[in-house]
């Protein structure tokens, strides 16, 4: 029998003093904690897989705390089934205030008790457990998210030839991503992603389109580091594909 994967819990903090703070509070803890000093980093680990619970700081080094928020709000299938804590010293009247939106769950003032952080990692962990992980049973015919009933009126052949093309295209893809990301190209790095976009959702593949859109958002927002973050996790999805 396998080893049920645990539930990830993703620290977005660059204060190590606290970073090691939250380690030693959550050994415990059946869980896979993924520590990370930004905003950029944190949405690559987003776009490597789902986690349970986003604990983050607001005051961080290039994007906030809040741009996150903003960024998950924009793209909920980057953060997925994860529910969002902030957890800062930060947290005044006007923080608050912009903080109250349906996809914060949870506020923790530093410094906060060793039993608050506890109880908010249980509840998110419980909350994530209690997901059904039931697959139903198959459609006598085609769900609405298929791509060849949603992109290629059923058509099958079509959507067959789309894919062997999108496939054999995917190694100069890669090729001009890397060449945009080490030349910090974010143009050029833009263009791609939003093109790979579009092209994985026709694809019916809805996470790897959701890392190229935040690939995307990033270059459009001349945000080099969230670029150099994102664009490994998109690569390793088109070679996945081919």
């Amino acid at each position: 029998m396998s080893t049920p994967t645990r539930p990830r819990v993703l620290l977005i903090e660059d204060d190590a003093p606290i970073q090691q703070f939250v380690r030693l509070a959550l050994e415990d803890f059946a869980l896979e904690l993924v520590v990370v000093a930004d905003v950029a980093a944190a949405l690559a680990a987003l776009a490597q897989g789902p986690v349970a619970l986003i604990l983050s700081d607001l005051m961080l080094p290039g994007l906030t705390g809040f741009d996150l928020v903003e960024r998950l709000a924009a793209d909920p299938a980057l953060r997925g089934p994860a529910r969002i804590a902030i957890f800062s010293g930060a947290l005044d009247a006007q923080a608050r205030a912009r903080l109250d939106r349906p996809e914060v769950w949870r506020l923790l003032a530093k410094p906060c008790r060793l039993d608050e952080l506890e109880a908010c990692v249980e509840e998110a962990l419980a909350a994530a457990a209690a997901v059904p992980k039931a697959v139903p049973p198959a459609p006598q015919h085609p769900a609405p998210a298929d791509p060849i009933a949603l992109h290629f009126g059923g058509d099958a052949a079509l959507f067959a030839a789309f894919r062997a093309a999108c496939l054999e295209r995917f190694g100069a893809d890669i090729d001009e991503g890397d060449r945009a990301t080490a030349s910090g190209d974010l143009a050029a790095l833009h263009h791609l992603a939003h093109s790979l976009k579009t092209v994985l959702r026709m694809l019916g593949q809805p996470r790897d389109a959701s890392i190229a859109h935040a690939l995307e958002a990033a270059c459009a927002d001349g945000e080099a580091d969230a670029g150099q973050a994102l664009w490994p996790a998109l690569r390793r999805a088109l070679a996945a594909l081919r």
